[in-house]
């Protein structure tokens, strides 16, 4: 709702001409791209238009980057979206610790520490928070700003330790080593890097020690396996494993168009047909963003999937605090993605349009700048002369 609030007011302040330009970068254009081939996709799929049109809301929201990326680039205030991000984080972790001791003041939901919504969600966005306060961090003590540092550690410490004894998606598993491993290589020299990641992974295995919950987290996955093998128990991870497999025998009759937008509702209702439990469940999601893509809009869907992600990466190839942020939003959304679908889901897909757009726009801000101010300055000397 508060989106298209937003978009009432952004409409009016358009300046065309500076806009259609905008929109020729590769991080406006590509998810631009997608949400296009969905609605193509909605001619060739076979169920009804209800089911064709449900298909199409999870791809929509992409078409909001465009216009963030140019918004915030005319914008000041852009680095106020972030602030608030991480205030609302910080509030939302505080009644996570109180709701875990006192569960009945949970808001909804039903699991441990999980106020709102579900832990999938409160994980992916504290590990965002995770991620830039850690650079911000080591800068503060750079500068000698004792308070605010310690500040930070002690926001840094109270979403790190919610994670490992409160509540953690498995999906954490997939993008926070790789974030660690990408932050020591971007922001310390080697030997502090070694040393870092050896902290990291004492710590990690520390907390595993002396938390039964992280414990459980770590072999849930493995249990879950063995169970798939030797029963006919369904698992989160043997109901994945079959829809990834059926979903590559979808895309094999269709490999190049796909079935159209919202056909996978049609697709895997025929597959829960005479199952019973959790197996009889009817979804429309593969779990896995690329099955997702492919089952629909097949290799072309795939082509504009991947090469979005890459321009978003490229985007935020400079060293700095926010192109740090975009590029944890990216990779965060682009790992998790391998066994969910979280470019579509509402939450997930959220944080990557706002994470990219935002972030996208103050750095294409900065590098214009950049580009400009040498220019001026150059200019200035062979006017002088022309002056006298």
């Amino acid at each position: 709702m508060f989106v298209v609030v937003w978009l009432i007011c952004l409409l009016p302040t358009i300046d065309w001409r500076p806009f259609w330009r905008s929109l020729k970068r590769p991080a406006s254009y590509l998810p631009l791209a997608l949400v296009a081939l969905a609605l193509l996709g909605l001619f060739w799929a076979d169920d009804t238009w209800e089911v064709r049109l449900q298909g199409l809301a999870p791809v929509a929201k992409l078409a909001v980057i465009p216009l963030l990326l140019y918004h915030f680039e005319r914008s000041h205030r852009a680095h106020w979206v972030f602030i608030a991000f991480l205030a609302s984080c910080t509030i939302l972790m505080g009644l996570s610790w109180i709701v875990y001791f006192a569960p009945s003041w949970r808001i909804s939901g039903n699991e441990a520490g999980v106020p709102v919504r579900n832990s999938i969600d409160q994980t992916q966005a504290f590990a965002l928070c995770v991620c830039a306060l850690a650079p911000l961090l080591l800068a503060l003590f750079e500068k000698r700003r004792t308070l605010l540092a310690f500040g930070s550690a002690a926001l840094l410490t109270g979403f790190v330790a919610n994670l490992a004894f409160i509540a953690l998606a498995r999906t954490a598993f997939l993008y926070l080593p790789f974030l660690a491993a990408v932050f020591a290589v971007r922001y310390l020299s080697r030997q502090a890097a070694l040393k870092f990641l050896v902290i990291v992974v004492g710590v990690v295995a520390l907390t595993a020690f002396t938390s039964p919950y992280l414990r459980a987290r770590l072999l849930q996955t493995v249990v879950e396996l063995k169970q798939n093998d030797q029963s006919d128990i369904a698992t989160s991870t043997g109901q994945r494993l079959l829809y990834w497999s059926k979903s590559a025998e979808f895309i094999a009759t269709s490999p190049i168009l796909g079935h159209g937008t919202g056909s996978t509702k049609e697709l895997f209702d025929r597959l829960a047909e005479g199952k019973s439990g959790p197996w009889a469940d009817k979804i429309r999601n593969p779990h896995n963003q690329t099955l997702y893509v492919a089952i629909q809009w097949g290799l072309f869907g795939c082509i504009i999937l991947f090469s979005m992600w890459g321009a978003h990466l490229f985007l935020f190839r400079g060293r700095g605090l926010i192109e740090w942020i975009g590029l944890s939003v990216v990779a965060q959304n682009f790992l998790s993605s391998l066994v969910n679908s979280h470019l579509f889901d509402f939450h997930a897909g959220w944080l990557y349009v706002l994470g990219v757009g935002v972030a996208g726009a103050i750095v294409s801000r900065e590098s214009t700048s950049a580009a400009i101010r040498p220019w001026t300055m150059n200019s200035r000397p062979s006017a002088a002369p022309a002056a006298q």
